[in-house]
């Protein structure tokens, strides 16, 4: 098995800044990419940024510039970086990760959410 747990959300004014983590654990092998997704109230869920095992990274255009994702392979951990937060970035944001398992299987993971609120 695998679990994720995230950390960092919370209430944040326009401009301001948060920083989630989150961190794999269980059964790896090898994590192939981490990465988070975002779901604001009526609206589907949205890839916000995502770093492959290569250090590869995709951003969702509406964050470039603003947020930065990075990895620490060693401790099976991701960070999300948010920089002049807007309050459309108001979401639940969920990490992801597909990880390659010790029974040899490519497993996806989600974690059970972290609110972020821009509000002034």
């Amino acid at each position: 098995q695998v679990q994720v747990v995230e950390s960092g959300g919370g209430l944040v004014q326009p401009g301001g800044s948060l920083r989630l983590s989150c961190a794999a654990s269980g059964s790896i092998a090898s994590i192939l990419t981490m990465g988070w997704y975002r779901q604001a109230p009526g609206k589907q869920r949205e890839l916000v940024a995502m770093i492959t095992i290569s250090g590869t990274t995709n951003y969702a255009d509406s964050v470039k510039g603003r947020f930065t994702i990075s990895r620490d392979n060693a401790r099976n951990t991701v960070y999300l970086q948010m920089n002049g937060l807007k309050p459309e970035d108001t979401a639940v944001y969920y990490c992801n990760t597909h990880v390659l398992s010790t029974t040899i299987r490519t497993l996806e993971v989600w974690g059970q959410g972290a609110l972020v609120t821009v509000s002034s």
